[in-house]
């Protein structure tokens, strides 16, 4: 069981939902300040998300360049929201076999976080290796997605001209390009 990483601003028992959308719910709540005056706070909960950077057996990283409806084209991992009832995992797993047509053999949990402090949503990042393939995506209406290998160089590259949309794995490549034991051990994560 994987747990769920706790938010930096939890949900009070006093919040009350004010809209329920299709992925979004926004709560509010009467926050007493240090002054003893009272301010109305908000935070927005929605589903959780499983992301998965797929490694191929020659050792390249396979990224997606994806088009959505209302968004400009992006490079991203695999991945998407997890199934109320859903784990983490299970997620992982079927989010690779939909947008790529793979299945692993091996799905390890890199990191989970909680991003964004307004915002209930813990985002999973698993790396995937013993990689089979059908060749068959399974995708969303609304997407599409062309499959994108690149080496660890070239992933480095994309992050540095701000191309990679899963900015929670930013810090990580960041902390890296400073620090070469830090780099090595990011090798590491993302070798075969």
């Amino acid at each position: 069981m994987i747990k769920r990483p706790e938010s930096k601003q939890p949900l009070p028992e006093n919040a009350k939902c004010v809209y329920k959308g299709n992925i979004f719910q926004v709560y509010e709540w009467q926050q007493e300040m240090y002054d003893g005056t009272f301010h109305t706070f908000e935070k927005v909960v929605r589903p959780d998300t499983a992301v998965v950077i797929p490694i191929l057996d020659d050792g390249r990283i396979l990224l997606t360049k994806q088009e959505q409806p209302g968004k400009l084209p992006y490079i991203a991992a695999a991945g998407g929201r997890i199934d109320e009832g859903e784990d983490p995992l299970s997620a992982a797993h079927r989010e690779l076999e939909e947008e790529t047509g793979y299945k692993a053999k091996d799905m390890n949990l890199w990191f989970s976080v909680q991003p964004i402090s307004k915002m209930d949503w813990a985002v999973y990042t698993f790396i995937a290796k013993g990689l089979k393939s059908d060749n068959l995506q399974n995708l969303d209406s609304g997407e599409k997605i062309d499959l994108y290998p690149v080496t660890f160089n070239e992933l480095i590259q994309i992050i540095a001209e701000d191309r990679f949309t899963e900015i929670e794995m930013l810090p990580y490549f960041y902390k890296a390009l400073l620090d070469t034991k830090k780099m090595e051990e990011l090798r590491k994560i993302f070798s075969i």
